[in-house]
């Protein structure tokens, strides 16, 4: 049989012959995650079934950074539990303070994830990892206690949209824009219990930060994974963070695919996601008029060193409108570190912004950032439902740092080309 991505890696962990979408499919997984706010439930669930020790004490990470630095005392409790469990099981991956940072960002940085890893952890977004050509998905805190006890977790193989996109991107327009773009087509539900597979040239050119950014909003249509070939911009980027053994990866030709959706990534200007769902999506010009409060640029989408470049280019010797506030989160302490070296922070506070630490943040309406009654954000992050970052009277919009960072500056949604 002809493989698709999804099918081959599977494939790689299981004793089972993957012949046909549907079947289901026990599979050895190569790690386990949980944060702050999920780990409690999984820890709790953990010795409820009895377990006693997980299955590789280097292959379970938890990290805290949702509702870090702790921002009240609920939240303080929550990692307290995190940190006692991680203390009870040895595990050589337990991150949390200066040493933690946005799981999503946080675990590609440090070597952890790569090409044909299959990864389940207790957060929706753990997607991402199919930008480094990773099997990696999200799961209930109950599931991830299983599999962080037994190594295994079961699927059901699922059939794959093949996304061809070609062509050479206008300026201000990357990955973000991208998937943007691709979930403005086929909807929130579109790819529900799909494979979402990425390929054609413009995917090709797209540099790993960009396809990661695209891999983690695949959830945001309904999709298991999100997956990109394991190419030699993937093998350099995983072999840079302390990899070794990775190997090219592709499906194979010839492999049935349910649906193929092909994009011009010229024909293309920046994208937003507009209230309340993020397949709202529209070009930002028919958005200029959208007056905005908060400007947000980080999270495990667009948080990352790329993305701060794009947006600290923008804001270069300019100051956000008086009326805005501009938020920035770099996602990892590497990423602050790197963001500082090269001055970024200083143009970012030189136009007037606030920046924080290392953490989610506002994105799911944790703190540093949460919206009042009325309030309109643009931000950088992977969901905008309705009190998502705050009152549910607010609005957020969904785009890529370029927009963000100009709409700081002109008080409203605008191209970046305009300021």
């Amino acid at each position: 049989m002809k493989h698709t991505l999804a099918q081959k890696i599977l494939q790689r962990h299981t004793g089972d012959a993957i012949t046909a979408d549907g079947q289901i499919a026990v599979c050895k997984v190569s790690l386990v995650l949980a944060n702050d706010i999920t780990a409690p439930l999984a820890a709790k669930s953990f010795y409820a079934m009895g377990a006693t020790k997980v299955f590789d004490k280097d292959k379970v990470v938890l990290v805290s950074d949702h509702f870090t630095p702790n921002k009240d005392i609920a939240s303080a409790e929550q990692v307290k539990v995190v940190r006692e469990f991680a203390r009870a099981m040895g595990l050589t991956h337990y991150y949390e303070g200066g040493a933690a940072g946005v799981e999503h960002a946080l675990l590609p940085e440090l070597g952890l994830v790569g090409p044909g890893d299959i990864v389940v952890g207790a957060d929706s977004h753990t997607c991402t990892y199919g930008g480094l050509c990773a099997f990696a998905t999200g799961m209930g805190s109950t599931d991830a206690a299983a599999a962080m006890a037994l190594g295994e977790t079961w699927f059901k193989v699922p059939p794959t949209i093949r996304v061809d996109i070609s062509g050479e991107p206008a300026p201000f327009v990357g990955g973000k824009d991208l998937i943007l773009n691709v979930i403005g087509r086929i909807g929130v539900a579109g790819a529900r219990y799909k494979a979402l597979e990425f390929g054609g040239d413009a995917i090709d050119a797209l540099s790993v930060e960009g396809r990661m950014t695209m891999a983690n909003m695949a959830i945001e249509a309904g999709g298991k994974v999100g997956l990109f070939a394991a190419d030699e911009k993937t093998l350099a980027y995983c072999s840079a963070r302390g990899r070794t053994g990775d190997a090219l990866l592709a499906p194979d030709d010839g492999a049935i695919y349910e649906r193929r959706l092909a994009i011009d990534a010229a024909s293309l200007s920046p994208q937003v996601a507009c209230p309340h769902l993020p397949d709202n999506v529209r070009p930002v010009e028919e958005c200029r008029d959208v007056k905005i409060d908060q400007a947000v640029i980080g999270s495990c989408t667009n948080g990352r060193i790329e993305d701060l470049r794009v947006a600290a280019a923008v804001l270069k010797g300019k100051k956000a409108d008086k009326n805005v506030r501009l938020i920035v989160l770099p996602a990892t302490p590497g990423i602050w570190k790197q963001a500082l070296k090269e001055g970024l922070l200083e143009i970012f506070m030189d136009a007037g912004a606030v920046v924080g630490p290392a953490t989610c943040g506002p994105c799911l309406g944790g703190h540093m950032g949460i919206l009042a009654s009325g309030e309109v954000c643009v931000a950088t992050t992977n969901r905008n439902f309705r009190g998502r970052m705050g009152s549910l009277d607010s609005r957020v919009y969904l785009a890529g740092p370029a927009v963000a960072a100009a709409s700081a500056l002109a008080g409203h949604i605008i191209h970046p080309g305009k300021v």
